[in-house]
């Protein structure tokens, strides 16, 4: 036996030891929470919730920063590149998988972290102004292939709200023509106003003008209706069984975590999430909240890159195009 190979037997059960002892003890000092997304939004206030009833868990303080920029990389970047320790994580979103389809990444969406839980979703709902002709997605698929390839516009700001009308269109075998825009409040007045024809937007940005009516919803995109919207089908419901395209939460940690930290952050993360003060203020953001296992969050997120990423390419975007 070489003398290298004898050396890494005799040190394996150090370093067990102390990853135990590690995980016995933590943890050790604050806990912080990286939303890399600017304060105000779900991610954000999901991460301030969860943060109080978290440190009295757990004993230690668990302070929130946000590290916003280049649709969330910046500060996931900062996750994945932090001890393997749990003492930072981070508050992502639907951009996690969805960023790799727009961007050369500074780390590997799936093997550069540990995934721990699920914390919210948030369904989109198809939309139109109410002088458009079709009121239901199947209708729009019909006016889409009667008024011929890429008549049909959608509004898009980017991400997921960029790329749901583009899974659809896969998935109904049409073709429509991307509007670009830097926000919602950019986009509904031309969408009011008829200037394009659909958009894919979240719930909350959408139902006031839902509400006002002038715009119509055709489906929401959940895997079970929106409570906000009950009489409005969903899209797997009306059309496209299976098709789901929903903005979500999740806690994520640089890769590596001892499994024992794992388990306890997210005991103390799920038991945050299940307070009803925490449910109901979720509630009235248009979100629901949901927690799931380690193994869960992965498959999910993998799942995820795969379906985001497929439809990128169908829509011929490579990664280092803008979105």
């Amino acid at each position: 036996m070489s003398v290298q190979r004898r050396a890494t037997l005799l040190a394996a059960p150090a370093l067990l030891l102390a990853g135990r002892a590690g995980a016995q003890d933590f943890p050790t000092r604050p806990i912080r929470i990286v939303v890399p997304y600017t304060p105000g939004g779900v991610s954000d206030i999901t991460a301030r919730l969860v943060a109080e009833p978290m440190a009295a868990t757990l004993g230690q303080a668990v302070p929130v920063e946000n590290r916003a920029g280049a649709d969330g990389v910046i500060g996931t970047d900062v996750v994945a590149k932090s001890p393997p320790d749990g003492h930072t994580l981070g508050l992502v979103s639907v951009a996690h998988p969805v960023n790799a389809a727009f961007y050369r990444l500074p780390f590997d969406t799936m093997r550069d972290f540990s995934f721990l839980t699920l914390t919210t979703r948030t369904p989109l709902v198809l939309v139109a102004a109410r002088g458009f002709g079709p009121n239901t997605p199947a209708e729009l698929v019909e006016h889409a292939k009667r008024v011929g390839a890429g008549r049909v516009t959608f509004a898009g700001t980017g991400g997921v709200v960029r790329l749901a009308p583009v899974l659809f269109a896969q998935r109904a075998g049409v073709e429509m023509t991307y509007v670009p825009y830097r926000g919602s409040t950019q986009a509904h007045p031309d969408l009011i106003a008829g200037r394009t024809d659909i958009m894919f937007d979240t719930v909350p940005a959408a139902l006031p003008h839902i509400q006002g009516g002038s715009l119509k919803a055709l489906a929401t995109t959940g895997a079970a209706r929106a409570p906000q919207l009950p009489d409005v089908p969903t899209m797997a419901e009306a059309l496209l069984p299976g098709f789901e395209a929903s903005t979500w939460g999740m806690v994520i940690g640089p890769a590596r975590l001892p499994r024992p930290v794992v388990d306890r952050l997210h005991g103390a993360i799920v038991a945050a999430l299940q307070r009803p003060e925490v449910v109901a203020r979720h509630r009235a953001l248009g979100a629901e909240v949901v927690h799931s296992t380690p193994e869960q969050t992965r498959d999910f997120v993998q799942a995820e890159l795969e379906k985001w990423g497929e439809a990128a390419r169908s829509a011929g975007i490579q990664p280092g195009q803008a979105g």
